[in-house]
């Protein structure tokens, strides 16, 4: 059976499962134990697991993530909120260097297993320090797992996977998705890392889209529908580990590859996606890879200019039709 429930929902249940499962999870962050952070994530916590595994932080980035690499060494599981995605540069030094390295630099001998939580995306008029999707810079830091939900559904259940993981997870979760409805599973479940999903099939361009964008190319594929195209729209859900083989096999069918995110064009995800495709299926191509990424451009603070900034419904579709006149 499954219900509707919000995004935020989603990872409230989330979190309480995993707590419930493990009594080594614990969750902090900066105004999570009262108000239950800025969204509501982390409501009822506090009431159920007390204050030694719900509780505040001081306003430290660096000493936020620190010490969870420290608890994490040491047998906890911690989930960390970290507010805005925003603020990992607060906090660099520890997750790329000790979050990210750490097992490794240990021979393998210590295990670092945490979640940073890192709500990502515009906010309604934050401006450019409070609404950016920095995930495709660590794309470039082994060590680290990166998530990309794009639903309430894969919100709860990869959270789930990301705590149980061994491994330090970067989770990213789109502030739109909130307050936003889905359908849920009442019963449990997790969804695995490294295995895309298929959200719509299609025979004509392959739409590699992430997180808020994911909605965006779905709407984008009713109103190219009308117009006799066909799109195929794949979730990765992981950008690492990354499942290049049901992106692949979608590009060998359709020869034709459109990326889409909300990430400043240059440098984001869908650079690399159309990099691993020119190395790998180049020959299955029929027309140049498209990337319809936002503006390269500091977030606007305005509430109207910052949907400037970021890809809209019709530029997804502008993009699927340059790729079609191939």
């Amino acid at each position: 059976m499954t219900r509707k429930i919000t995004g935020g929902q989603a990872i409230n249940e989330a979190l309480k499962e995993e707590m419930r499962r493990d009594p080594t999870v614990v969750c902090y962050g900066e105004d999570i134990k009262i108000i239950g952070d800025l969204y509501g994530t982390t409501k009822g916590l506090i009431d159920e697991f007390g204050e030694e595994r719900v509780f505040e932080f001081p306003i430290s980035e660096m000493a936020l993530v620190g010490s969870g690499v420290g608890m994490a060494i040491s047998g906890m599981h911690p989930v960390i909120d970290l507010m805005y995605a925003d603020f990992f540069q607060c906090a660099m030094d520890e997750i790329w260097a000790k979050m990210a390295k750490w097992r490794y630099m240990h021979g393998g001998r210590i295990n670092v297993p945490m979640v940073l939580r890192m709500p990502s995306g515009l906010s309604g008029g934050a401006g450019p320090e409070h609404s950016q999707c920095p995930e495709a810079l660590f794309l470039g830091c082994p060590g680290l797992k990166i998530a990309v939900p794009s639903t309430p559904y894969e919100l709860k259940g990869l959270l789930k996977t990301a705590i149980r993981d061994q491994n330090p997870v970067l989770f990213f979760e789109p502030k739109s998705l909130y307050f936003s409805e889905g359908e849920v599973p009442e019963e449990e479940y997790l969804i695995p890392f490294g295995k895309a999903d298929i959200k719509k099939k299609g025979q004509d361009v392959t739409v590699v889209a992430t997180c808020e964008m994911v909605s965006k190319s779905m709407k984008a594929a009713e109103k190219l529908a009308e117009e006799g195209i066909d799109i195929e729209v794949i979730d990765p859900r992981t950008l690492y580990p990354l499942d290049k083989n049901t992106i692949l096999d979608s590009v060998k069918k359709t020869g034709r590859l459109v990326t889409v995110y909300q990430a400043p064009k240059t440098g984001g995800f869908g650079s690399e996606v159309a990099a691993i495709v020119a190395e790998e299926a180049l020959f299955d191509l029929k027309a140049p890879i498209k990337r319809v990424g936002g503006e390269d451009v500091p977030i606007p603070a305005h509430i109207v200019l910052e949907q400037m900034a970021i890809p809209q419904v019709e530029d997804i579709i502008e993009g699927v039709k340059d790729v079609m006149r191939y």
